[in-house]
């Protein structure tokens, strides 16, 4: 009896050991950050081209035409993908905002080839891009989050990255000086460095060639 009573005893000391090591940590510490998708929403992403320069038409076009027909629970979502852009123009630098893919529109909707139809026949649409027949290709969640950047919670976004500054000079370029101890002076552009805004330029000064660091601003094209 007393033999019995010892191995119950054993294998319950046993039992105890086999029992894994459990950390309990407080509630949210462990928890992964929510991640906000646009590939998420209701309806899937499709790519709808244009006529040049009708983006906004067509988008006016198509609110208009979702009001009238009440499709708001089949047409969700119309993105123009847009980037602000550092342009100098008159030697003055000026930001303003670019589409990303001219003649091109982001829209969600639900896969019905009468919504793909009411889409497809809105007036300056040329087509859906990647269609097959009537039925238009949906963008992937990589596509989707390369183009709408995803939100994390919590978690500060960096900024898009902005495309290199557009401006009108390039090397061998004759250009004048408008301001700064050179103003009136001119001379060729040797070296243009786009990340810093500034522009080489090599001046005959007392009939040496001199390298002068001039920002866009500061010059003219010739």
């Amino acid at each position: 009896m007393s033999d019995i009573e010892t191995s119950d005893t054993d294998h319950d000391i046993d039992a105890e050991d086999e029992i894994p090591d459990v950390t309990i940590l407080e509630d949210g510490l462990d928890e992964e950050p929510v991640i906000e998708s646009a590939f998420d929403r209701p309806g899937r992403w499709y790519i709808v081209h244009t006529f040049a320069g009708h983006e906004q038409k067509v988008i006016g076009a198509l609110n208009n035409i979702i009001k009238s027909r009440e499709l708001n629970e089949s047409i969700y979502e119309i993105y123009l993908p847009e980037e602000d852009v550092t342009e100098f123009k008159s030697g003055k630098k000026v930001t303003v905002s670019k589409r990303m893919f001219p003649s091109y529109l982001l829209i969600r909707c639900e896969p019905d080839p009468e919504i793909f139809y009411v889409i497809g026949s809105t007036p300056g649409v040329t087509g859906f891009v990647g269609a097959e027949k009537t039925r238009p290709t949906a963008l992937t969640r990589r596509e989707v989050d390369n183009i709408i950047r995803p939100i994390v919670e919590g978690v500060e976004q960096p900024a898009a990255k902005r495309r290199l500054p557009t401006h009108e000079f390039e090397v061998n370029d004759t250009v004048q000086i408008k301001t700064g101890p050179f103003a009136t002076f001119s001379g060729h552009v040797a070296e243009i460095n786009e990340d810093q805004l500034k522009v080489k330029v090599l001046v005959d000064i007392f009939g040496r060639e001199t390298p002068v660091e001039l920002d866009f601003t500061q010059i003219t094209k010739l």
